[in-house]
């Protein structure tokens, strides 16, 4: 999440009760997750694990709950609970507004959209010229719209990440990280009925231009989907998964967390992805594997009966 206007480093120290150590006439410019910082930003890590990705990153600021050294140039915001200074944060520039209406007065629309009766729209939304925003859409604060985008009837886009801090020391062991990032929907754009695309938790969740969704399609927070991809009905794709241009996910398939699909790849339906795959090759099966491969496996799977009987009569 970028802020409205770069902000002094002293303010956030202020804002968290943190002890600012290192550069502190900076301004940083927003706040996000490990693999999406830039330079200017905020990034918080409360486990010993991640202190050095974190120093490491491109990250200007840690929010860090132990002193360490500090690579030139940056700062470190000390405080005993960086993931309740990272909540304070987000309440304070990106907070909670309550609806008012069906349709937000700070939402724009552009030309020739047309938006049915039902649907909700809320605060400072931005929507194309010369979309469709069908009955029962559900469009949260902050998501962009494209032009010539449609959108069928019960899609909600920008619903909360399922993304949660795990603590096993504490009696709630899962606490939500509030979601401040957005859902990006590119032109020509076709979203189906009872599709839900999660916001980024701190970035931007993208559909890219000319990709189609059928129905009852679930993207997670912080995934990137190319141009020009085509999803079938029922599939599902976890988190901050970097889908390039012109994919094909057939019916059900399963993507997991944190991988890419390369260009091209087409993925036959029901099959399941747990780790990056090549482009323009066809999938199948759980793990997807190579197509062709798969099928001869099956064919020889089939055989073992007969192959057995065979060694059995020896």
């Amino acid at each position: 999440m970028k802020f409205p206007a770069p902000v002094p480093l002293t303010e956030i120290a202020a804002l968290i009760c943190a002890r600012l150590i290192g550069n502190s006439e900076a301004n940083a410019s927003g706040i996000n997750e490990i693999h999406k910082v830039e330079e200017g930003d905020l990034v918080f890590v409360d486990h010993p694990k991640y202190y050095e990705a974190c120093l490491s990153s491109a990250a200007s600021f840690i929010i860090i709950n132990k002193e360490m050294e500090i690579p030139k140039g940056k700062a470190l915001l000390v405080v005993d609970q960086p993931f309740e200074a990272y909540l304070d944060i987000i309440r304070r520039f990106r907070p909670f507004v309550p609806a008012e209406g069906m349709q937000s007065a700070s939402a724009q629309v552009g030309e020739g959209t047309y938006i049915a009766p039902g649907a909700f729209i809320g605060h400072h939304v931005t929507i194309g010229k010369h979309c469709r925003i069908l009955p029962h859409v559900t469009i949260m604060d902050h998501c962009v719209i494209g032009d010539h985008v449609i959108i069928q009837s019960g899609a909600v886009i920008g619903s909360d990440a399922f993304y949660y801090n795990t603590k096993k020391d504490r009696d709630i062991w899962y606490r939500k990280m509030d979601s401040c990032g957005r859902v990006v929907i590119e032109d020509h754009v076709e979203i189906g009925a009872s599709c839900t695309i999660d916001r980024g938790v701190t970035n931007d969740t993208v559909i890219g231009a000319g990709s189609k969704l059928d129905n009852m399609v679930h993207i997670g927070h912080d995934t990137v989907l190319g141009k020009n991809c085509l999803i079938a009905a029922q599939v599902g794709i976890a988190g901050a998964v970097d889908i390039e241009d012109n994919v094909i996910l057939w019916g059900q398939v399963g993507v997991n967390k944190t991988i890419r699909i390369r260009k091209g790849a087409v993925v036959m339906g029901q099959s399941g992805v747990v780790g990056t795959l090549e482009g323009d090759k066809v999938y199948w099966g759980t793990p997807a594997e190579d197509f062709n491969g798969k099928r001869r496996e099956r064919v020889w799977i089939k055989r073992i009966p007969e192959i057995w009987e065979k060694v059995r009569k020896l």
